[in-house]
């Protein structure tokens, strides 16, 4: 009467399979984005990427007043020389 592994096998399969469709669902059905106009999603994404932009701006300068601006990070060296 048991049915062995097959039952488990099942379970993983449509996990997968859902996890796929969920994978392949369009912009609007992601739970993010639900109710919101693409308008209104693509005016939300770029306000993010400008504030990671400006955070980013802002490391670097903090980075060029410390002197580390100039530096590298990996130094190439020649052993010929």
């Amino acid at each position: 009467m048991t049915r062995g592994n097959q039952r488990e096998l099942a379970r993983l399969k449509n996990l997968k399979k859902q996890q796929d469709q969920k994978k392949s669902a369009g912009a609007n059905n992601k739970n993010g984005n639900q109710g919101v106009s693409t308008e209104n999603r693509m005016t939300r994404d770029a306000e993010a990427m400008r504030l990671k932009q400006a955070a980013a701006e802002a490391r670097k300068a903090a980075d060029a007043a410390k002197g580390q601006g100039d530096s590298k990070k990996v130094q190439k060296f020649d052993p010929l020389k």
